[in-house]
Parts: C-alpha cells; structure tokens; sequence
C-alpha cells in the first residue's frame, strides 16, 4: 500500500476520534446547565419576590412609625372613688405629660372633658391651661349613679386643645369601662392617651336675640325673641323652655333675668325684655351670656344650650355686638346658634387673646 494512502486512512481516524471526543465532551459539560431563558426567568422571578419582600417589610415599618405617631398623644393621670352612702363616682383629672403641640407656636391650649356613656346626660370640664403640655388640672367631678347601674358604663376623659376661632381638637382620650374598676378601694393611675374621633356636633337649635344700647342712659336692652329646633329633652320628643340672661363684665356676673316658661314646644315664642344699666365706661367689657334650660318640675332644670355676645366673642356673637354698638338706640336683632353649655363656659373661663 501506498504511503499516500495509509496517511489518508490516519487522517481520516483521528478526524472520527476528534469529533466523536468533541461530541462526549459537549453533551457532558451542558448537562448540568439550564437554558439561558429559564435562568433568566427564574432569576428575575426571584429578583420580584425579593422586591415585594423589601416593600412589604417597608410598608410594615411605615405602619409601625405611623402606629408609633399614633401612640404619641402623651399620657393622663386620673383618680376614681365611689361613695357608697351618697351614691356618687367621683372623678379626679390630676396632670397630663407629653401632649403633642397642636398650635404653630410649638404648644397646646389643653383641657380635659369628663363624662359617661351611653348617656352623655351630665358633661364636665376642666379649665384651659395655657400652652402647657404637660398641665397639671387637679380638679373633681361627681356622677351620681346607683352602684347596680354604674357596671353598664364607660367613663370618657377626652383631652382638647382649646382653640378660640375655631372647633377645637381632640387630642386623645382615655376609655374606662366601669365593668372593669374595682371600686371597692379608690384608684390612682396613669394611662396612655389614644386617639379618638371627635364627637359629632349636636344640633341644639337656635334663638333670636334683639340688642339695643343707649349710650346717653346707659341702658341696655336685651329682648329674647324665639327659638327654633330646640333638642328634645322630656320622654314625650318636647320641651318647656325657658331663657335666662345674665350680664357680666371682667367675668363678674351683675345681673341675671329669666323669661317665662313655654310648655310643650321645640319652637317656642317670648318676645320678653329685659333692661340693665350699663354705663358707657363698662359697655367694651359687657358680656351678655344667653342659656336655654329646659324645665323640670322635680328635678334640676337641665341647660339645652348656650351662647354669648360682647367681650370675648367671636364669630355671630361678636359681629352681632359690633353691630349693636355702630347702631345706638337701634334695636338690632340676630339669630344664634346655641352650643353646648360647658363649651361656652370654657371659652368665658380662657383669658382672651
């Protein structure tokens, strides 16, 4: 054979050995490897999961730092004790600590409201404390309920800061079920305030006031016109209204004057007036304070609303004041809105501004 021919036959052996060797080697090394695209969609399947992993883990620890803002309204403390022998839950408001400032000034203007559901029949308040955020109030209130009803209760402190020219905001509240107090022995405790809607605004109604000034006789005139809307007091869905007026200046009640009795009605007709001397000296300091009461023949007559004119006022009131003084011996007459009679007082209690 050849020489030529059996280096062809070499050629030609080694060419098989190569390829075959070349094939082994391809199918063994890609055995263990994963198409490009499957990698490629499991990665960024993972890449997702850890992406909604991250924002869920942040959107849980936004929700902690809004609960933790939420939980930050500061902290009460409050006494209660019950007398047996009068019948009476006597309610201590002692101080307050870390209240948040709810003013631009960096403060608040707290005060604390007392009183117990479902009813709401008797509220109490303490006095404003200036910007203070950490008031001390140390005032009492007395509820009187019979021990067996007091278990069916839940007694509500709800801090405000008081605010002149508009509603004012709550700042937290603290709830005690009465079910849950041992009153045998009386008890002194903090608690954490939390946050709590403020109460819708009842409609108490309204009532038309004249004023009318004299300034030469230092003689004011207050004539309580009608009412309108009043809220039901008796069991029957009316009321007996009636109206009483005082006048004060620098807070110190001169005199007061009560209207006659309307039986039976929500919308009740006087047309009643009244005369003070108020020398024209006093009339800048002049506060005429206006309370619909609702009758009651063996009972304390319970306040359905109130509201006031003159120094202090804002709003209706002291447009309607401002009114009467421009237009001497003209009677000048203006509807009011009527609030709730522990609101008002504690407008008249805050030092004006």
């Amino acid at each position: 054979m050849p020489m030529w021919a059996v280096g062809a036959i070499v050629v030609v052996v080694l060419a098989l050995v190569g390829c075959l060797g070349f094939c082994i080697w391809k199918k063994c090394i890609n055995k263990g490897k994963k198409p490009k695209k499957v990698r490629e969609r499991k990665g960024g399947r993972g890449r997702r999961k850890k992406a909604e992993g991250d924002g869920e883990d942040g959107k849980d620890g936004d929700d902690k730092k809004e609960e933790e803002e939420q939980e930050a309204l500061g902290k009460l403390e409050f006494s209660l004790d019950y007398n047996f022998t009068d019948n009476q839950l006597i309610v201590g408001v002692l101080q307050a600590q870390d209240l948040p400032a709810m003013d631009i000034g960096g403060t608040s203007d707290p005060y604390v409201k007392v009183y117990m559901m479902p009813d709401k029949k008797k509220k109490f308040e303490t006095k404003v404390q200036r910007k203070n955020l950490c008031p001390v109030f140390n005032e009492t209130f007395s509820f009187k309920i019979p021990y067996a009803e007091l278990g069916g209760q839940t007694l509500i402190l709800q801090v405000f800061d008081f605010d002149r020219f508009g509603k004012h905001d709550v700042i937290g509240q603290i709830s005690i079920p009465m079910n849950s107090v041992d009153l045998a022995q009386p008890l002194n405790e903090w608690r954490d305030l939390v946050s709590g809607e403020k109460e819708e605004q009842e409609k108490l109604g309204d009532i038309c006031i004249s004023l009318r000034y004299v300034p030469t006789a230092g003689k004011l005139t207050v004539n309580v016109m009608e009412a309108k809307n009043l809220k039901k007091m008796d069991v029957g869905g009316l009321s007996d209204p009636f109206v009483k007026v005082v006048i004060q200046h620098n807070g110190k009640r001169l005199k007061k004057k009560k209207t006659s009795v309307k039986q039976n009605t929500l919308n009740p007709y006087f047309n009643e007036s009244f005369s003070f001397e108020v020398p024209f000296s006093q009339i800048q300091k002049i506060q005429v304070l206006i309370t619909v009461y609702d009758y009651d023949k063996l009972g304390s007559n319970d306040a359905i609303g109130k509201c006031f004119m003159g120094f202090g006022a804002s709003g209706v009131g002291l447009k309607h004041w401002s009114d009467m003084l421009a237009n001497p011996r003209r009677p000048v007459a203006q509807w009011h809105s009527l609030l709730p009679e522990e609101e008002v007082d504690a407008t008249l209690k805050a030092p004006v501004r």
